[in-house]
């Protein structure tokens, strides 16, 4: 009975005492780093067109589609002209007041060739009236050309330009064609962009768009080498080089960010569709052989770091002993830190703190 009521006593008195804290221990060792950002974007033409009438009017025919390909000069579409009343009205208006312009300059010639064969008149005002009157009849073409364009898209002395015929200006592959025959169209003008019969882009010149964070591009510079890794694509990377850097961030969800291009460079036997998703793996810095630990050995106050280095015996769990020590860090890969001074290789460094730890159970040494 004495015996049973002394080991409840001894259990008790156990069970009272504080369970040591216990810590793992971190072990610095050499390391190669490389620091990493990934920019979120996609692939596009560097080269894309949107071909927009001149002239407002129905689709008549439309000659392509989505995926086919085109040359410079290629007709894409043709438009029938619907004519503006007003620029129709200020057009028969123009060709009105040439013909009375015309009129009136005939019989003045007329008068002054008389005068002149009559020896009244010198050749000078004779030459000036004859002058007057060549200009009166362009005057009168050009009005009459005028309301040709304004009803057909061209006229007789435009030499076969027409505005009713959309021509590609690129050789390329037709990414969409927006609108279909007998779509109403607006021409382009000062105040109206126009609009968009086709888009054409050169898909042989493929680049890499996204944005960055405006904390991470001041480490960015243009000719860098970076992976892409697409989205359709798994297990597939493919080299490119930034090639631009936005001078100037623009606002995008409450943050700076900043636009990126780089020039992919694309193996022929893989196709890549403008508006592939694509991750860009850029490194921001890289050093070999340098002593890093963990970066749950690195504590801060009032930013500057320091670490706990142990005192006490590995084997001596229960009562882990740590020396605050003020160090100095360099480059980080997000996981592991750079120690440039203030710790050696052999020092034990506290990590984390192991919440259950039996007496008698070793500790594991991280490195």
């Amino acid at each position: 009975m004495a015996l049973y009521v002394g080991y409840t006593l001894y259990y008790l008195w156990q069970q009272s005492q504080p369970v040591p804290i216990v810590y793992e221990l971190v072990s610095p060792e050499q390391r190669t780093l490389v620091k990493r950002t990934t920019v979120a974007g996609n692939m596009e033409a560097r080269r894309q067109v949107a071909i927009k009438p001149q002239a407002t009017g129905v689709i008549s025919s439309l000659l392509v589609e989505p995926g086919d390909k085109v040359k410079a000069g290629d007709l894409i579409a043709t438009v029938k002209i619907i004519p503006d009343m007003a620029q129709l009205n200020e057009a028969n208006n123009g060709v009105a007041s040439a013909r009375i312009n015309l009129a009136e300059a005939q019989r003045e010639f007329d008068r002054t060739q008389a005068l002149f064969q009559d020896g009244v008149v010198s050749r000078e005002e004779y030459e000036k009236m004859s002058t007057r009157l060549a200009s009166a009849r362009e005057n009168v073409t050009a009005a009459e050309s005028q309301v040709q364009v304004v009803t057909r898209g061209q006229s007789s002395r435009s030499g076969g330009v027409s505005v009713t015929d959309l021509r590609s200006t690129i050789t390329g592959v037709v990414l969409s064609v927006p609108v279909k025959e007998g779509a109403s169209v607006s021409g382009t003008s000062a105040f109206n962009e126009g609009s968009t019969v086709a888009k054409i882009a050169d898909m042989t010149d493929i680049i890499f768009h996204g944005y960055i964070d405006e904390t991470e591009v001041a480490q960015l510079r243009v000719g860098t080498d970076i992976e892409l890794h697409l989205g359709s694509m798994e297990d597939v990377t493919f080299p490119a080089r930034l090639d631009y850097i936005a001078p100037e961030g623009v606002m995008q969800n409450g943050a700076k960010m900043f636009e990126l291009k780089a020039t992919a460079i694309i193996p022929d036997s893989v196709t890549i569709r403008s508006g592939y998703s694509a991750n860009a793996s850029i490194v921001l810095g890289a050093v070999n052989d340098v002593l890093a630990c963990d970066e749950k050995a690195i504590s801060f106050e009032d930013g500057q770091p320091y670490v706990y280095v142990l005192t006490s015996s590995p084997d001596d769990i229960d009562h882990q002993q740590f020396e605050r020590r003020a160090v100095t860090i360099g480059l980080s890969d997000g996981l592991s830190v750079e120690l440039k001074s203030g710790v050696k290789k052999s020092d034990l460094l506290r990590g984390n703190q192991i919440k259950e730890q039996s007496k008698g159970v070793g500790i594991k040494i991280v490195k």
